[in-house]
């Protein structure tokens, strides 16, 4: 990632604005504006706590972003600290992330700690005055969801979370095309998301089993739920411009017997007030169909992690394969079968359309990040953005809850904010 590339992230807005009309385009999706960056010299002075896999991924991108500086690393593990270090060897290493809350020449901190952890530290850095993005989910319980997202509010500081489709290009195009009816009336979503992995980590010492595996361990973990649906039903929600009453689910643990407590196979079905259902599953024993979010309308399906989409009427074959299909139905129209059709239902096999034109590149990531530090700089808070998070957080813990209690659960009044994500209506306005 080069410095032309953030540089370039003005290019972005003008791309994508000239794909949807830079008009409808931040109307509809507002918290694109922070992307158009600053002219000013500053730098977001950050502190990033959190420095496994994640954390050091997102380093990876704010490493060579001209407008961050990572200033402190934050770990309790000490070779998670020596890899981020490695990346940014300038920075400061600390083991306790009020170190870095105390210091005056931080800005902003990025938390990629365990679920567990966030509340608190987020909390916290509010109070000490520091922008705040944070890694979903961005609390253990819906209760926390909540009091992270009123401190952002009553202390008026930056607040994104890594919901990373918000910035992906395909997603906004997606998004633009379904509510402008491309694909007629949206009547269910289908999302899914397969591994195949035991999702361990490898363990020096037995005492660290716990600190190194807390995916795998119900008083640290809401597993599948919170590590891999909270994006997904972010997108149903995006997709359909409303929330979800009620959910129900199942989970198991059907493979991988080693001790785990969090289920390792999953499902829940997400109903709307119209009826329409939005589905998440998860097994992390067969990778096969890997994962995807299937939305279905009446004239269409749009996939946006493949970057395609579909028409239920599609181009018709050529001359020569019609004459064999005709041929077919004349041999075998007038014999016998159990049922009402000779043909069985098997999905539809054609490669479909680029949304972009082309196949996906990347997926937001960047160019999230790169929002977060313009937004810090210019201490703006982007519309919906922090809305967005929040929703998609107690969505999964609402499944999460419904998988466990084996009941349905509904979407508790109390936990509604002032908000409400109409994307249809702005983009049809």
């Amino acid at each position: 990632m080069s410095q032309n590339d953030f540089i370039d992230r003005r290019g972005f807005i003008k791309k994508m604005g000239g794909a949807l009309g830079l008009g409808a385009m931040m109307a509809a999706y507002p918290w694109l504006g922070a992307l158009a960056g600053s002219d000013s010299d500053r730098k977001c002075r950050l502190a990033i706590i959190g420095c496994g896999s994640r954390g050091c991924y997102h380093i990876s991108f704010l490493k060579d972003n001209p407008s961050a500086d990572i200033r402190v690393l934050c770990d309790t593990y000490e070779p998670a600290l020596d890899e981020a270090s490695a990346m940014v060897p300038s920075a400061t290493r600390v083991s306790d992330y009020r170190q870095a809350l105390d210091r005056t020449d931080i800005d902003a901190v990025l938390i990629a700690s365990p679920p567990t952890t966030h509340c608190r530290i987020a909390l916290d850095a509010f109070d000490a005055g520091k922008d705040v993005f944070c890694e979903k989910c961005i609390g253990f319980t819906i209760d926390e969801c909540l009091q992270i997202y009123r401190k952002h509010r009553e202390t008026g500081r930056i607040f994104f979370t890594g919901q990373q489709r918000l910035f992906d290009p395909r997603y906004i195009k997606a998004m633009e095309m379904i509510h402008q009816g491309t694909f007629g009336k949206i009547n269910a979503i289908k999302t899914y998301w397969n591994r195949n992995g035991d999702w361990r980590r490898y363990v020096p010492d037995p005492s660290l089993e716990r600190q190194l595996n807390w995916r795998l361990y119900a008083d640290t973990s809401r597993g599948l739920m919170t590590e891999l649906a909270c994006h997904q039903l972010q997108i149903g929600t995006w997709a359909l411009g409303k929330l979800p009453e009620k959910v129900m689910g199942h989970g198991a643990i059907t493979y991988w017997k080693d001790g785990r407590e969090v289920f390792d196979n999953i499902s829940c079905i997400y109903v709307f007030d119209d009826g329409v259902k939005m589905t998440f599953d998860s097994v992390i024993s067969n990778k096969f169909y890997g994962l995807e979010e299937q939305i279905m309308g009446s004239l269409g399906t749009v996939e946006p992690e493949k970057g395609k989409y579909f028409f239920e009427e599609v181009p018709p074959a050529p001359a020569f394969l019609r004459l064999i299909n005709d041929w077919e139905h004349r041999a075998f129209d007038n014999m016998p079968f159990a049922g009402t059709s000779w043909a069985p239902e098997v999905a539809a096999s054609y490669d479909g359309h680029y949304i972009l034109g082309e196949a996906p590149k990347g997926d937001g990531t960047s160019e999230l990040l790169a929002a977060f530090v313009n937004a810090s700089i210019e201490h703006r808070q982007p519309a919906n953005i922090a809305e967005e998070g929040y929703y998609a957080s107690v969505l999964c813990l609402l499944g999460d809850q419904a998988i466990r209690e084996e009941r349905t659960v509904y979407f508790p009044e109390e936990y509604k904010i002032d908000y409400h994500p109409d994307y249809a209506q702005k983009i049809q306005s």
